[in-house]
């Protein structure tokens, strides 16, 4: 279980407008875990706070600090601090090659920029957007553009999360396999390590 009202008294010391110390965690509670983590204000995140206030606990995301850590230093890596929601277009080269690529699904004219990497996790490709279009109830396929959106964003990480069995890792330490279960590698270890360590200093 997680320590709401530590949680909460160590942002209120940190000075962020979190509110009283209720115990609760909510969208203020979580805007300020992200902002500690992000090293940013909370306004610009009230969003996706209020977003994973929303998905979490049905996600078991709050279960215990290791979970919620892991998906907080994770996501905050993965979207340049919550700043990118969307794939920055060049476009690369390697951005023009998605153009016909039938491993990601994009058989259609124009689906490599259509169908580009959007959402914390960069849901890529037409296959991969028709997969989380099925998984999430999300019209993804005609309104792919949903996935910039902080609530998109933030449930199709979490479906994300749980496809791969994420919590699991989380709950036994594994945190360095869940960077491999997201990016295939190791890219940014040090800091998704850090991030991942900041938002457990908050809990324990």
């Amino acid at each position: 279980m997680i320590d709401s009202a530590l949680l909460q008294r160590r942002l209120i010391s940190g000075g962020y407008d979190i509110g009283a110390a209720d115990g609760v965690i909510g969208a203020r509670t979580l805007t300020g875990l992200l902002s500690r983590v992000a090293g940013r204000p909370m306004a610009p995140l009230a969003g996706i706070g209020a977003a994973l206030a929303k998905y979490a606990p049905q996600f078991g995301l709050l279960d215990n600090p290791a979970r919620l850590a892991n998906f907080v230093g994770q996501t905050c890596h993965e979207s340049g601090c919550f700043r990118f929601l969307r794939e920055i277009w060049g476009p690369t080269r390697a951005q023009r090659g998605y153009e016909g690529r039938r491993d990601l699904g994009n058989t259609q004219p124009g689906d490599g920029f259509r169908f580009l990497g959007r959402g914390m996790f960069q849901v890529t490709g037409r296959a991969n957007y028709a997969d989380m279009a099925m998984r999430t109830g999300l019209p993804l396929l005609t309104n792919p553009e949903l996935l910039e959106q902080p609530d998109a964003a933030v449930l199709s990480a979490c479906v994300y999360w749980k496809t791969r069995n994420l919590n699991a890792l989380a709950d036994a330490g594994l945190e360095d396999t869940i960077t491999r279960k997201i990016n295939g590698g190791t890219n940014g270890l040090p800091d998704r390590r850090a991030r991942v360590a900041t938002a457990k200093g908050m809990m324990q």
